[in-house]
C-alpha cells in the first residue's frame, strides 16, 4: 500500500531585520530557484509571491520531509543563490524563524489567490500586521518582541 497525504502549508518568512531587499526586478528568478528546491524535496508548489521584505510559499509537504528541514533547505539554498547572483545587493539573509500555517483542500484555492494577490493586499496591511493576524487566526501563541 502506498503513502498518501494532503498537507498544505503557507510558509511565511521575512528578510533579516525586515530589510527591503527582495528586488521586484529579479523576484521571478528567485521564485523559479525556490521552485527547484521544492521539487527536489518531492513537494508541490501551488503559489509563491513576495514583497520586498518577506516571502509567501504555498506548497504541500511530502511525508519524507520534516517541515523544519524543508524550510531550512529553502532558506539556506536561496540565501546563498541570492548573494551569488548579485541581483539582490541589499539582501543580508533571511530572518531566523518562520510561520507555517496549515490549510484544508477546501481552503486551497482561497490561499492560492491570497498569495497571488500579495502586492495588492499589502497596500492595505503591512507585513507586521499581516503576520500577527495569521498567527492569531491560527490560534498560535506568540511573544510580540519576536515580531518586531
Amino acid at each position: 500500500m502506498g503513502t498518501y497525504r494532503q498537507i498544505f502549508y503557507q510558509i511565511v518568512f521575512s528578510t533579516k531585520n525586515r530589510e527591503m531587499s527582495i528586488s521586484e526586478e529579479h523576484e521571478e528568478e528567485l521564485y523559479k530557484y525556490i521552485w527547484g528546491i521544492i521539487n527536489n524535496h518531492k513537494c508541490k508548489l501551488y503559489r509563491i509571491n513576495s514583497m520586498p521584505n518577506h516571502i509567501h510559499i504555498f506548497s504541500d509537504l511530502h511525508p519524507s520531509v520534516s517541515l523544519s528541514d524543508y524550510v531550512k533547505a529553502i532558506k539556506v539554498a536561496s540565501s546563498i543563490w541570492m548573494k551569488e547572483t548579485g541581483h539582490f545587493q541589499q539582501f543580508a539573509g533571511w530572518q531566523e524563524g518562520y510561520g507555517a500555517f496549515t490549510y484544508s483542500i477546501r481552503e486551497r484555492d482561497m490561499i492560492i489567490d491570497y498569495v497571488k494577490n500579495q502586492k495588492e493586499h499589502h497596500r492595505q496591511e503591512n507585513f507586521y500586521d499581516e503576520y500577527k493576524r495569521l498567527l492569531e487566526e491560527h490560534g498560535i501563541a506568540f511573544d510580540e518582541k519576536y515580531l518586531l
